[in-house]
């Protein structure tokens, strides 16, 4: 009997998604909808920062109002290297993730000494006093932000969409692959266990500090690889990414998902962006429909759309014992 901190994904699913993927580039070239491949790229990387958060919220229970800081210090790192004519991805994605990371470190070194609504308000002022720093960076572009002139050099060409599209989904696979080692593993595990228990834990003698804050890091990181890649999808970046309703986007989307779920991340960024589209074509007060939308589930499923498959699994779990 596996524990109730285990996570699978099933492979035959997997599969069939990562194959639906690999091909949609090209059907949506032959159908003539080759908008909708940039889109698709614009879906994962907010997957991805998603993702990122529900490590952080879902697997080790720190609600923080202030993840956009990291995803955004990514997106800035790739434009400012690019402005002083450092192009390369080998280099500048690596030093998104860096700088991402390292301001979690001094962020979470500092946040996680406090708990409950103290941890939340911290996290958002810090967030928020990066905000400022980089709107007051003239040279960077301030309140306008900073134009990219090209997408970052790998040593094939990403201005084609489709290569791009490729590029975000590999790293998103390789993301989600290394997240769901990380949480089955015995680090995973003790972090859920603190997330659980954080005074049980303390007391049979795990450094409960310690855990959380690698944890922490860890997210900050991935987000800081999803800011490079936004900043390249956009070819802008802008201070928007670093404001806290870009956090509260985030946030909105991990609980739209499934908070805990693997998949939790990626279907509530799909889910909420998808919505955004269609609902904003149809009305200028999408933002209303969308609030009734995200009402209606939260009210009937407040475990995420991802509880609907666990719910299957179960129930299917059960009706197989019973026979």
């Amino acid at each position: 009997m596996q524990s109730k901190l285990h996570h699978r994904f099933s492979p035959i699913a997997s599969m069939i998604l990562l194959a639906l993927l690999i091909a949609f580039p090209h059907l949506a070239t032959l159908t003539g909808q080759d908008f909708y491949i940039g889109f698709a790229s614009r879906l994962m990387i907010f997957a991805l920062a998603a993702t990122s958060l529900n490590l952080v919220l879902g697997f080790g229970g720190m609600v923080s109002l202030g993840h956009a800081a990291y995803f955004g210090a990514g997106a800035y790192t790739v434009g400012i290297l690019m402005q002083h004519g450092v192009a390369s991805a080998w280099i500048s994605w690596p030093a998104a993730i860096a700088v991402a990371a390292l301001l979690a470190a001094a962020i979470g070194a500092i946040s996680l000494r406090t708990r409950g609504v103290y941890f939340i308000m911290i996290t958002l002022a810090f967030a928020q006093m990066v905000y400022y720093v980089f709107i007051s960076l003239r040279a960077y572009g301030g309140d306008d932000g900073l134009n990219l002139p090209a997408r970052s050099a790998t040593g094939f060409d990403l201005a084609s969409d489709t290569a791009f599209y490729y590029v975000v989904l590999a790293l998103l696979s390789l993301s989600i692959a290394f997240v769901h080692r990380l949480v089955n593993s015995r680090f995973g595990r003790v972090v859920q266990g603190i997330r659980e228990n954080e005074t049980r834990m303390e007391a049979i003698g795990y450094p409960v500090f310690r855990f959380k804050l690698v944890c922490f890091v860890i997210g900050g990181a991935l987000a800081g690889l999803a800011g490079a890649l936004i900043a390249n999808q956009n070819m802008l970046v802008s201070p928007n990414l670093i404001h806290w309703t870009q956090s509260g986007t985030l946030m909105v989307m991990v609980i739209l998902g499934g908070v805990g779920y693997l998949s939790g991340g990626v279907i509530g960024a799909v889910v909420m962006l998808l919505l955004e589209e269609v609902l904003s074509s149809y009305t200028t007060h999408w933002q209303l429909a969308l609030g009734v939308v995200l009402l209606a589930v939260v009210l009937l499923l407040p475990r995420g759309l991802a509880s609907l498959f666990g719910r299957r699994t179960r129930s299917t779990s059960k009706q197989g014992r019973q026979a």
